[in-house]
């Protein structure tokens, strides 16, 4: 299928979903198989051995989000946390990577506690305030440029054009221009590609937006570079963690519907962090669509010309309330009050999630300079109505 002269929304409903070509059903088979009858010893039908290697489900996933972000090869894994790991063994021991200074607990931990024993050191820098603070960072050592944006958990943006600019005349590990790494996961290519941005290697944890219904665990690699992706799809099959096809197949599923599940993920979030904002008993609100009042993101303008909107996703400080009780004893009141909000790590499912991330997905960076604040409230709103959503929210906060 020719996809240059395809809007987003019709190429999220065919990419990976053509019909299949030995039957013609329009819902492609799962190939639920381990292994592969060959024609003959060492010619393999079809050019297919064995699962770990080839799979054709999986093959169709990785050829949909390649598509949806603009890219030329995808490579995918059993978790988004697999494919970081994998991304990260593009440095070699000795070699640095400059990150930005908000990104999820779990990355943070892998950094840490398995690469830096390697010798492969990470570098925190604000990369939300200005893309040129990278310049500071980068040595004869960098071998990756890595951020997310939107960040989790602070919904801080990083300029992608700005930090490929920044590092384009640099040259770090093995002499070559360091190679940036975008994780997509909070935006999804149906509000950002960073590949047309000057990102290299774009990856998601494809257990949240681009799945979108709550019932697998993936993750996803994709890049337009031959040799990353050779050096990549060597990784996946040498380590091994590979998605099984029927999650392959529920990821599949989910993208056929990303484009209308994001419009509407993004006006509820939208609608929801105004409705937070025009409280008097919240201390801070961060949504990049927020563009007006005391609590506009201060990156609105960048998320106007970065993304089609602002996400799905808000964060929130709520105030004390009454006298004697901290910010934080109230955050976990309002947690555990929620009857639409389900109280659960996670986040891009069709319905609504909420958390605090101290002491969830985030604890991992306790004590660390990218400590996120004990009272903040994660939500991932979903897509139920705006009306009860926010009525939801208000019982909460009445009440804690």
């Amino acid at each position: 299928m020719q996809h240059d002269d395809l809007a987003f929304d019709t190429l999220a409903v065919h990419a990976g979903a053509e019909p299949d070509e030995l039957t013609g059903a329009v819902a492609p088979p799962i190939y639920q198989t381990s292994t592969f009858a060959q024609d003959g010893v060492g010619r393999p039908r079809g050019g297919y051995e064995y699962a770990r290697t080839q799979n054709p489900t999986r093959e169709r996933l990785e050829r949909a989000v390649a598509a949806l972000e603009g890219g030329e090869f995808g490579i995918a894994f059993a978790s988004g946390s697999a494919t970081t790991a994998a991304i990260a063994e593009l440095a070699s021991p000795d070699d640095e990577i400059v990150v930005g200074d908000d990104v999820y607990g779990g990355t943070y931990r892998y950094f840490e506690r398995v690469l830096r024993p390697r010798r492969v050191v990470a570098r925190y820098v604000d990369l939300a305030t200005d893309p040129e603070n990278v310049r500071a960072a980068l040595s004869e050592r960098t071998r990756l440029v890595w951020f997310e944006t939107p960040t989790n958990p602070l919904l801080k943006l990083v300029d992608i054009a700005g930090v490929r600019a920044a590092v384009d005349a640099h040259r770090g590990a093995r002499g070559e221009r360091p190679l940036v790494v975008v994780d997509n996961t909070f935006a999804s290519p149906a509000l950002q590609r960073p590949l047309m941005l000057g990102a290299d290697i774009v990856f998601h944890s494809a257990t949240k937006y681009l799945a979108g219904h709550s019932d697998t665990v993936n993750g996803i690699a994709v890049t337009s570079g031959a040799a990353v992706a050779e050096q990549l799809r060597f990784l996946q099959n040498a380590i091994g963690a590979v998605p099984g096809p029927f999650d392959c197949f529920l990821v599949l599923r989910g993208l056929r519907t990303l484009a209308l599940r994001l419009d509407r993920h993004a006006t509820n979030a939208l609608a929801v962090a105004r409705f937070l904002a025009g409280r008097d008993d919240v201390e801070w609100v961060a949504h990049p669509g927020l563009s007006e009042g005391r609590f506009a993101h201060p990156q609105a303008g960048l998320a106007a010309r970065q993304m089609r909107a602002g996400g799905g996703m808000v964060s929130f400080v709520p105030g004390a309330g009454e006298p004697g009780r901290s910010a934080r004893d109230r955050a976990v009141a309002i947690c555990e009050a929620t009857r639409l909000f389900t109280l659960a790590e996670s986040l891009g499912g069709v319905e609504s999630l909420i958390e605090i991330p101290a002491d969830m997905t985030h604890a991992s960076v306790a004590g660390s300079p990218l400590q996120v604040p004990d009272a903040l409230i994660r939500l991932s709103v979903g897509i139920e109505s705006s009306d009860d959503l926010i009525a939801d929210l208000r019982r909460a906060l009445d009440g804690a």
